[in-house]
């Protein structure tokens, strides 16, 4: 089973970004791969508040860490590609972790 971190947008329209991590969460599970969406998990209530920028910069760092046990980022770009979802496409490159781009298909 692939270790797979999910690159997608959080900031800006929260709800529905939360609501497309989750299908992108799901999507990845569909396909047999082991996902993590560290801005699902790092931003639940009593965790980090990503309004507070040094609970977010530390939120991102933590999730950012994990990138060199990863088997694939996988970023989910429907929503287009957020200045957060570019640290972790970076840091990928940077461990030499592969990065494949996804859309989810409504069909």
């Amino acid at each position: 089973m692939k270790r797979v971190i999910i690159e997608s947008p959080y900031a800006g329209g929260v709800e529905a970004n939360v609501e497309y991590a989750r299908r992108c969460v799901r999507d990845s599970l569909d396909r047999g791969e082991s996902p993590i969406a560290f801005h699902l998990l790092h931003t639940q209530p009593g965790i980090l508040d990503d309004q507070t920028p040094e609970e977010r910069d530390r939120g991102i760092s933590a999730g950012l860490e994990w990138t060199r046990f990863a088997d694939l980022v996988a970023v989910y770009h429907d929503l287009g590609i957020s200045d957060g979802m570019k640290l972790g496409i970076n840091r990928a490159a940077t461990a030499l972790v592969d990065v494949e781009y996804r859309e989810i298909d409504d069909g």
